[in-house]
């Protein structure tokens, strides 16, 4: 395949993908900045790897774990960055300036955010492609686990997500 046609044949398969793109971005990202580096990262690392993509695999599974993959990396070194920063207060402004009927919502979604980030990584990538509306074969396929094993790690990470340790209340929103 020529350059030309392999661009080609990139950016429409990228096209035809971009919800992924932009949903694991927002998950790992923590402001619009942040999301938006991820997404530009996901995309080069997409190009970088894209000759050893797979034509007989399904695109997604394969843009999954690499998008994944480069969202966890960037995760921890944002972690290690922000380990010498001090909180800049920006959660608290945006909290401050919610509508007061939205601050309930925004609060169990916001403990909901706290808990999956508190997953340890393998767990995390499983909560998302759980929510994106994977099944089970294809979250294993992307992570390299059996199904049975994406089967009963979401059935305990359920559970953790209901009653995060050293809480009384359950979280609704699961």
């Amino acid at each position: 395949m020529g350059d030309e046609a392999k661009s080609d044949r990139f950016l429409g398969l990228l096209e035809g993908h971009r919800r992924i793109l932009f949903r694991i971005a927002g998950a790992y990202g923590r402001s619009e900045a942040d999301r938006q580096d991820l997404a530009q990262d996901i995309v080069v690392e997409l190009w970088r790897s894209f000759g050893r993509y797979d034509e007989g695999r399904p695109f997604a599974t394969w843009m999954y774990r690499i998008a994944l993959n480069v969202a966890i990396s960037h995760h921890r070194s944002e972690r290690r960055r922000r380990r010498n920063l001090v909180d800049d207060g920006e959660a608290v402004i945006e909290l401050a300036a919610a509508e007061p009927e939205r601050a309930s919502i925004e609060g169990e979604v916001r403990r909901l955010h706290e808990a999956v980030a508190a997953l340890d990584e393998l767990d995390r990538a499983i909560v998302f492609l759980y929510l994106e509306g994977e099944r089970h074969e294809a979250i294993g396929a992307v992570l390299g686990i059996s199904t049975s094993n994406v089967g009963t790690r979401i059935g305990r990470i359920k559970e953790r997500l209901r009653r995060p340790e050293g809480r009384d209340e359950w979280i609704s929103t699961i």
